[in-house]
């Protein structure tokens, strides 16, 4: 086995993970890509694990579907159209991940029964066309354990994204192979560089899978989401206690939402929150799931109001209006935190010294004696710090965010058991979010309202089904 495919298997998996804890979680993330019989675009989760990846992918292959594609009936998805929206998905990762890397795309693949150990591990040589490689069915029943299966993988290098795209969609079978996730997640690892990865991850000791739990987590989200394994999901960097955190840098694509932030264990950013295309992954304590609208006005640039609040809590001295992102599904919150409690959206502070900072960073009026007189009165008590509530108060008054008021959304849950009669499709609602709370349109309290509610405070939701889909 190579010294790569063991950097590998350390980044993803850990050092410390016995054999057979290994081989259990391992077996969870076995599968392919597979397509629901009941919903054509719509991708199946056999275990509890895989979401880390296949919901990233089933949320940018909707991207593709809803705002790509001119066919009217977006349902309708025939195989040779999934075909081509899935490889193309994952050509989009691919090359997020890659811009980073000079460049250069790896697909990894796996020989079953062709190679030896030495000539089938990972290596930096070109590998075999891949009419070479045998492939079996997602539900293939034979299993192959943990060290074996990574005795039989192996790296190809592409150096332009046309080649790639070609590699991707000749080798189709093999993403709805059994071990087809594992196969594209390798690929993204190895196209971002693992050096690459271990400077963004907060803590590069930890692994990219829970070894008991088996959950993927956020710096692998964050990777899949925004092409950087960053481990936390707030807007730019934030020092604490000394040490320098690193954040989300820019709009993402798709956003992310949290029930940990609705649980106050963390603090989304705006990047994630108010992403480019009104499509968000959704993470429960343990799951991952998608939420996603046709309704572009959902997205709207940012308002005023909004980029002030960003700009504003970028001053804040040690972030802190935030916890670290880390732990935000399927793991315990990180014990590393910058205050003892989470405060409200408005309740960040910059130190009043920085305050002429904040304002011509807004672009707002920034003389000295101007700045003198705004100190006097956000902070008339002469404490020294400026809060961000007043400061939003006095500069922007009176502005919300902006965006209909009532829009038809949809849900998205991989797992069979946890879907309306055990059939993986989209769920479809009505949204309604008010600028106030109205006790006659209260719907009742469930956790993917309170997760909604971190972006939408007051939202209501009125779904199809007899019962509210599930986040778990």
């Amino acid at each position: 086995m190579s010294e790569l495919t063991k950097e590998l298997m350390e980044l993803v998996w850990g050092t410390n993970s016995s054999p057979g804890l290994s081989d259990t979680i391992f077996c969870r993330w076995t599968q392919g890509f597979v397509f629901s019989d009941s919903e054509g675009s719509a991708l199946e989760q056999f275990e509890g694990g895989p979401c880390a990846v296949i919901a990233p992918v089933q949320a940018f292959l909707l991207k593709k579907l809803l705002f790509s594609s001119e066919k009217s009936s977006w349902r309708d998805c025939p195989e040779e159209e999934r075909k081509e929206l899935l490889c193309h998905t994952l050509c989009d990762i691919l090359e997020s991940a890659g811009c980073d890397n000079s460049g250069s795309y790896c697909l990894v693949s796996w020989l079953r029964g062709k190679a030896t150990e030495e000539t089938a591990s990972l290596s930096g040589s070109p590998a075999q066309s891949s009419c070479q490689v045998e492939h079996s069915s997602a539900l293939a029943v034979e299993e192959l354990g943990f060290e074996r299966f990574h005795a039989l993988i192996q790296k190809r290098s592409f150096r332009s994204l046309a080649e790639l795209r070609d590699a991707v969609l000749d080798q189709y079978s093999m993403w709805g192979n059994k071990f087809g996730v594992l196969l594209f997640l390798y690929s993204v690892l190895l196209t971002k560089g693992i050096e690459n990865i271990k400077n963004e991850i907060e803590d590069s000791s930890e692994p990219l899978i829970d070894p008991v739990y088996g959950h993927g987590s956020q710096s692998l989200i964050n990777l899949l989401l925004t092409g950087h394994a960053v481990s936390n999901v707030w807007d730019g960097d934030r020092e604490c206690s000394g040490m320098k955190l690193l954040g989300i840098h820019e709009q993402a694509a798709v956003g992310f939402l949290t029930l940990m932030e609705a649980l106050r264990y963390c603090k989304v950013g705006s990047y994630l929150k108010s992403p480019k295309f009104p499509i968000w992954i959704v993470g429960s304590e343990t799951h991952l799931t998608v939420f996603f609208a046709k309704d572009m006005a959902l997205v709207a640039p940012e308002a005023p109001s909004e980029q002030a609040r960003r700009v504003f809590q970028t001053y804040d001295p040690e972030g802190q209006h935030l916890k670290t992102g880390q732990g935000t599904r399927g793991t315990r919150p990180s014990g590393r935190r910058c205050r003892s409690s989470v405060d409200e959206d408005d309740n960040g502070f910059i130190p009043d010294s920085l305050l002429e900072d904040v304002m011509k960073a807004l672009d707002l009026v920034s003389d000295p004696e101007y700045i003198n007189l705004m100190k006097n009165k956000l902070d008339p008590e002469g404490l020294g710090i400026i809060l961000l509530g007043p400061f939003l108060q006095e500069f922007f008054p009176d502005q919300g965010s902006s965006g209909p008021e009532s829009f038809t959304v949809y849900h998205y849950n991989g797992l069979k058991q946890s879907n309306y009669n055990e059939k993986v499709m989209y769920v479809e609602g009505t949204a309604v979010v008010m600028g106030f709370e109205d006790p006659l349109l209260q719907t009742d309290d469930t956790p993917i309202k309170r997760c909604l509610q971190t972006k939408w405070p007051y939202i209501e939701l009125l779904w199809t089904t007899d019962r509210s889909p599930s986040l778990n």
